[in-house]
């Protein structure tokens, strides 16, 4: 292999805007080129990244994430107070509300009519009826 700048998984995964357990889930299941330290450390090569990097600066926001839980959709209301903010998104008709930090909300540049995406992430789902 030629010299290349290695990279530590955390760093890759970094890079890529994911997870780190989530890159070392593509490591294991051979989805993304390595190379092993002598003391059996994975390191990746800067190149192995290229093929993921489009798709991983394509979507602006959460970037390429390994949750599957995703509503896409438009902000309709973003009220910021004090050091909290509600952000509401209108996702088919419905909506989806969330409570995140102002600096949160004013990092990424929230406002009404943007699109933006839901990441759920929950061990439990309750349904009820109408």
């Amino acid at each position: 292999m030629p010299s290349s700048t290695l990279l530590t998984p955390r760093q890759a995964a970094e890079k890529l805007g994911m997870s780190y357990p989530a890159l070392k889930h593509w490591i294991l299941a051979g989805r993304i080129k390595t190379v092993k330290t002598p003391g059996g450390h994975h390191r990746i090569p800067v190149e192995a990244l290229e093929e993921f990097l489009p798709a991983a600066q394509a979507h602006p926001g959460p970037g390429r994430i390994s949750g599957r839980n995703q509503l896409r959709g438009t902000l309709a209301e973003v009220t910021i107070e004090g050091m909290l903010a509600k952000v509401v998104l209108s996702v088919g008709g419905q909506r989806v509300t969330a409570i995140i930090t102002a600096d949160a909300a004013r990092e990424l540049a929230l406002k009404p009519g943007d699109e933006a995406v839901a990441l759920i992430k929950a061990t439990e789902v309750m349904i009820g009826r109408p």
